[in-house]
């Protein structure tokens, strides 16, 4: 297994933010400034964006400040720092004339996300094995995932397959390739949509949501199309995996 290396830190307010890879993975790791083990939540980005996007250091920052959590993120591969493939070219290229033509984005979208999603979930559980290494996170302590879009479809089979990944915040991804894995998701969800999607059908992310077998698991739906989206839901979130992953829930 490839060791965990860390290739710059910086601290302010409170924060404490380092750089790392993993082999040829880079990732960020968010952490409280005060010692002491404290639980991890594994983030993913949205497609066609990449660890250090805003949606990610904003939620890393609440989470670290409200929660005195860790957060880390790793770039999904062919995003970021990591170069893409002759197929990723291609899936991306096609997905651009379908987007230029108005034609429907899922039958590109799913096979691609389903295809970079076998090549991460091993990577997040190696990451994750490194992580709990260090001092400050421990091999006891609660884990959390949450990943929207590209970041969903990484992390429903992910959380499907991680006894060590207790709670889940997921949304805004064609459901078509992670039915099975919710069918296998039992840890507490809260699960986003939004109501006006132009590009993931409403009944779709309904229909989704019931094949959870989480028998704790609630539903956002938020007005507006695919972009819209509300900031309320990650002040939501924070709270949440407060709930959930804080070593002093009842």
């Amino acid at each position: 297994m490839n060791a965990l290396r860390f290739t710059a830190e910086s601290s302010s307010d409170g924060i404490r933010e380092r750089d790392f890879t993993l082999g040829d993975v880079p990732g960020v790791l968010w952490s409280p400034t005060a010692t002491g083990p404290a639980p991890l939540v594994l983030m993913g980005h949205g497609g066609g964006t990449a660890k250090r996007h805003r949606a990610m250091v904003g939620r890393a920052r609440l989470l670290v400040t409200r929660c005195g959590f860790h957060a880390a993120v790793l770039d999904a591969p062919g995003h970021g720092d990591r170069p893409r493939s002759a197929q990723d070219e291609q899936d991306v290229a096609e997905l651009r004339r379908a987007q230029a033509a108005g034609a429907p984005e899922a039958p590109v979208v799913v096979p691609y996300n389903a295809r970079l999603a076998e090549q991460a979930v091993p990577e997040y559980r190696a990451a994750l094995d490194a992580l709990q290494e260090l001092p400050e996170v421990g091999t006891g302590g609660p884990v959390g995932y949450v990943g929207l879009g590209l970041g969903m479809a990484i992390g429903m089979p992910l959380v499907a397959a991680e006894p060590r990944i207790t709670a889940a915040v997921f949304g805004m991804t064609w459901p078509d390739a992670v039915f099975e894995a919710a069918r296998r998701i039992t840890v507490p969800v809260e699960f986003v949509m939004h109501w006006d999607s132009e590009r993931i059908p409403r009944e779709a992310s309904l229909a989704l949501f019931d094949a959870f077998a989480s028998p704790e698991k609630s539903l956002h739906a938020n007005a507006g199309g695919h972009v819209a989206w509300q900031l309320t839901e990650a002040d939501s979130a924070t709270r949440f995996f407060a709930r959930h992953l804080s070593p002093a829930r009842p």
